[in-house]
């Protein structure tokens, strides 16, 4: 029992340096003013930006709903696979996530630019250009495809734990693809569901990247609010500190909400 408490020591350490003072900072900003004089003001102006914080969320949900459909068929093929076979298709899903986020990111922009290789394309059928890019759009297909692996893999990791068995009894005894996906893959795989919806909505609505090179700014995120309170010229630590704590608590709400939900589903 000693040794235990002592191995786990050093990572005391670390959650205490790296995330309770951090945290401890931010409350503490959010709090005070530039004097350190206790004050809400810096939380009751978030209502200046709550029109930002709502676009963020909405952006969010339509690519994290999209990852979710595009993520379900797509895992459980995986699943469905050899063993040997599914190594390789994960290492397909998993690689982009090797290259740099800021390069993945540019990439898009010379796809979907002006005179970008989409429209390129099109233009040899004497269409477009079309406008691809500096929209909303462009920001939420950002999204998509630089999160939908953090969907792809819970599911996969509960997908595959389906026996296949249990799927061959279900159309021995007459059940439809439809009643099988709805009565048997999706309940099983409701954990998977659940821990991919918070892997791609926390990163999304909080993300500046994306919206920053792909809406133009004209689609700015609250992750580009905060931002611009520590680096850009409305220098306002104070203000960015109240904006991260309202973020924070929304995500530990929506966190909290789902894994109610799995736990409910794990008793059940």
């Amino acid at each position: 029992m000693m040794k235990s408490k002592i191995l786990a020591v050093p990572y005391i350490i670390w959650m205490i340096i790296f995330t309770v003072i951090p945290l401890g900072l931010v409350i503490f900003f959010a709090f005070t003013t530039q004097s350190g004089e206790f004050t809400i003001s810096n939380i009751v102006a978030m209502n200046d930006y709550l029109d930002v914080l709502f676009r963020s969320i909405e952006f969010s949900v339509i690519a994290t709903v999209i990852c979710l459909i595009l993520g379900l068929p797509v895992a459980y093929l995986i699943s469905r696979l050899a063993k040997g076979k599914q190594g390789t298709m994960l290492m397909i899903v998993i690689l982009p996530m090797w290259i740099n986020f800021l390069l993945r990111t540019y990439a898009w922009m010379t796809l979907l630019e002006e005179n970008g290789l989409i429209n390129r394309f099109f233009g040899l059928f004497h269409l477009g250009p079309f406008n691809l890019i500096n929209n909303s759009g462009a920001v939420v297909l950002g999204m998509i495809y630089n999160y939908i692996p953090f969907m792809i893999l819970p599911l996969y990791s509960v997908m595959t734990k389906i026996d296949e068995s249990v799927i061959e009894a279900a159309q021995d005894l007459g059940c439809s693809g439809f009643h099988i996906i709805t009565k048997i893959i999706l309940p099983l795989s409701k954990q998977g569901i659940s821990t991919g919806i918070i892997t791609v909505f926390v990163p999304s609505v909080s993300t500046f990247i994306i919206s920053r090179m792909l809406g133009g700014g004209t689609n700015d995120l609250i992750g580009d609010i905060i931002e611009s309170q520590f680096l850009g010229n409305s220098y306002n630590p104070h203000l960015g500190s109240a904006m991260s704590l309202v973020l924070m608590v929304i995500v530990l709400l929506i966190m909290s909400l789902f894994n109610q939900f799995g736990s409910e589903e794990a008793v059940i």
